[in-house]
């Protein structure tokens, strides 16, 4: 490893920061979650938490679970606001259906 290899960018294709991302999310209680159906955002749960069981990821809301997907398959990122996470990936719940959902959380002062 080199000197500048510290400041490079993180790869958020590799399994690594997908493992980091998941544990950074998780144990997070849900405000509300949002769905992306054709670029329109529709609320489709809310309360929750997202929970990380073997190699899976999990977000439950309104007593549901609303995604339940691989961690190597899933692709995550934090909202600037740093209020919430978009998290694209197949849906184990629904056959794997590729699904991008907005989960925002609740916010502590």
């Amino acid at each position: 490893m080199g000197f500048f290899s510290r400041f490079s960018k993180k790869d958020p294709s590799s399994l690594a920061f997908k493992r980091n991302m998941a544990q950074m999310i998780s144990d997070k209680r849900i405000k509300y979650v949002g769905e992306k159906i054709y670029g329109v955002e529709e609320i489709i749960g809310k309360g929750g938490s997202i929970s990380i069981r073997d190699d899976e990821i999990l977000v439950f809301s309104s007593a549901d679970v609303l995604l339940r997907a691989k961690i190597a398959d899933m692709n995550a990122a934090e909202l600037l606001s740093k209020d919430g996470v978009i998290i694209t990936a197949p849906d184990l719940e629904r056959g794997g259906e590729v699904r991008t959902i907005v989960v925002y959380y609740v916010y502590y002062r």
